[in-house]
């Protein structure tokens, strides 16, 4: 998948998001699963964009709380972005 653009990766992390939920997934599960993803693309991706940068730079600083933290209000960010 080829993201260029803030909105795409809103639109993609937006499909994920309504995938989870279609599937019964609970609020902490969703949030848990946000979590798990930001540790693996901490480490395995290299940022292409500039905000992708600053939230890497964020989790690097982080302590495990302040991940999950995070986590959580990329998926409020992206739930509003649903709406």
């Amino acid at each position: 998948m080829d993201i260029k653009t803030f909105d795409q990766w809103l639109d993609t992390l937006s499909t994920a998001l309504s995938a989870g939920q279609q599937a019964g997934l609970s609020q902490a599960q969703i949030e848990n699963s946000a979590k798990m993803l930001g540790d693996y693309l901490y480490s395995n991706v290299v940022p292409d964009a500039p905000e992708n940068e600053v939230i890497k730079a964020l989790w690097e600083n982080g302590s495990e709380q302040e991940r999950q933290s995070l986590a959580n209000m990329m998926v409020k960010m992206v739930e509003s972005h649903q709406q």
